[in-house]
């Protein structure tokens, strides 16, 4: 028979200090009741074994990230990097236990050793080059903004609207920050934009574990902030918004931070936006993770698609809300590639197609990039909108 291990002698405390100082303390409050793994995205995927339960003794025995072999390390890894920072775990655990926070604790070790995926320290270096992850020329972040003429931002206007990296670069996600643009002006608030000014939130640096460089960025875009004089932030992303609002004030950076869709639902209250034509579909609404469960706004994307008329709003019943699925893209998944079958958004674009709807509406960038994505792959043929873009076509 094996010998067993005797885990009293073995424990490798180094490997546990070092991950309880990098943030890891939380594994001290898990009594492994198994709560997280049934909530985990990987649980609805099930062909990829992913024991959310046994982080927390893993951690406080020295087991996680401490393999010397070769081959065993790729697959602890692999492990590492597969949790997408849904927070559905916290959420349901019974101690609030931070799952993704240990595991951004054993991220930060293997940044610092260099032993992360490949495709993500070419995110963390074009970040750290260029100031965005798809390492796009500083000068063209405005480009998008060019054929509405929007002003730069000055001390004057009221928000400065922060459109995130990839409505910045990429040309279908443009649309989004475009429509975003003309309902503001529509609506007659006053904003403005930092164009080539402008560097990634760094969000994506903080969850792939890159905390010095993330820390780095912070700090220099708070000093621009400050250099404009920015008190209020409009964002497209919620990833930006939950950096800009609850990470920035850690370096001293406290400004008032919206995301769009609380604007949008305010305008249209106050009936500065006004709904002009019908917009006869079946819409489902997707809660993206970071705006619903980390940050609790699920009402104010749902006022907007109820203002529009003729739209009929359909949910996933069983998940949705702060039981929503994510599309997969946190924690730096979007720039990762998992096999066919072991992909979060497939499930959870089946989810939401078997409501019926015939447009699938979004309020977060990587949520539209992560379904149009899949949508294709899958052969079906269904719009994927950012609540902004649906508002726009019924007001232009």
């Amino acid at each position: 028979m094996p010998t067993k291990k005797n885990l009293v002698i073995e424990i490798n405390s180094e490997i546990r200090d070092a991950l309880i100082e990098e943030g890891a303390q939380d594994a001290y409050k898990c009594y492994q009741c198994g709560k997280c793994s049934s909530v985990c995205p990987w649980f609805q995927v099930g062909t990829y074994e992913f024991p959310v339960h046994r982080l927390g003794i893993e951690t406080l025995l020295g087991l996680l990230a401490s393999s010397e072999e070769k081959e065993e390390l790729a697959r602890e890894v692999d492990r590492i990097y597969r949790c997408v920072g849904c927070e559905a775990c916290i959420e349901q655990c019974p101690l609030g236990v931070n799952i993704p926070a240990i595991l951004r604790a054993a991220r930060r070790i293997l940044v610092d050793f260099g032993s992360y995926p490949d495709t993500l320290k070419s995110v963390v270096q074009k970040l750290k080059n260029v100031g965005n992850p798809l390492g796009e020329p500083p000068e063209k972040r405005g480009d998008w903004a060019r054929p509405l003429d929007l002003k730069y931002y000055n001390q004057e206007m009221e928000y400065l609207y922060f459109p995130c990296c990839i409505p910045a670069y990429d040309s279908r996600l443009q649309n989004v920050a475009r429509s975003t643009a003309q309902l503001l002006r529509t609506a007659g608030v006053s904003f403005g934009i930092l164009g080539e000014k402008e560097n990634c939130c760094g969000e994506a640096l903080r969850r792939i574990g890159a905390e010095k460089v993330y820390q780095e960025l912070a700090k220099r875009n708070i000093e621009l902030f400050r250099q404009n004089d920015v008190k209020k932030v409009i964002t497209t992303s919620p990833h930006c918004y939950t950096t800009f609002k609850n990470e920035y004030p850690e370096f001293g950076g406290e400004f008032e931070i919206f995301h769009i869709t609380q604007i949008l639902a305010r305008l249209l209250a106050e009936g500065k936006i006004v709904p002009g034509r019908r917009f006869e579909k079946k819409v489902v609404y997707h809660d993206p993770c970071t705006l619903g469960r980390q940050n609790g706004i699920y009402e104010e994307p749902r006022a907007v698609l109820r203002s529009i008329p003729g739209l009929e709003l359909l949910e996933v019943e069983e998940f949705c809300r702060n039981l929503s699925l994510c599309c997969g893209a946190g924690g730096g998944a979007l720039w990762q590639d998992w096999d066919k079958d072991e992909r979060i958004a497939d499930v959870r674009v089946n989810q939401l197609l078997e409501t019926g709807a015939e447009v699938i509406a979004v309020a977060c960038p990587y949520c539209l990039q992560m379904f149009e994505e899949t949508l294709k792959s899958m052969g079906k043929e269904i719009p994927v909108l950012a609540v902004s873009e649906i508002l726009y076509e019924v007001t232009k």
